[in-house]
């Protein structure tokens, strides 16, 4: 995978991630389902620490 696309991915996931979160701690009040739920909370920094890994480049290296 590209280095820009992989950086960039990550970055949407991490971003993805701390609004689910957010949203899942009602820290975003909003008329979404998503609001005050748990499972956005624990959903979102898992997708967060997942795009956080892909733009480091932990994630889907491929070793010769």
């Amino acid at each position: 995978m590209n280095k820009n696309l992989r950086v960039g991915l990550g970055i949407l996931l991490v971003l993805t991630g701390l609004i689910w979160t957010m949203q899942g701690l009602g820290v975003l009040q909003s008329s979404s389902p998503m609001t005050g739920v748990t499972f956005w909370a624990i959903a979102g920094p898992v997708v967060a620490l997942a795009g956080l890994a892909l733009a480091l480049g932990k994630v889907g290296r491929r070793t010769p």
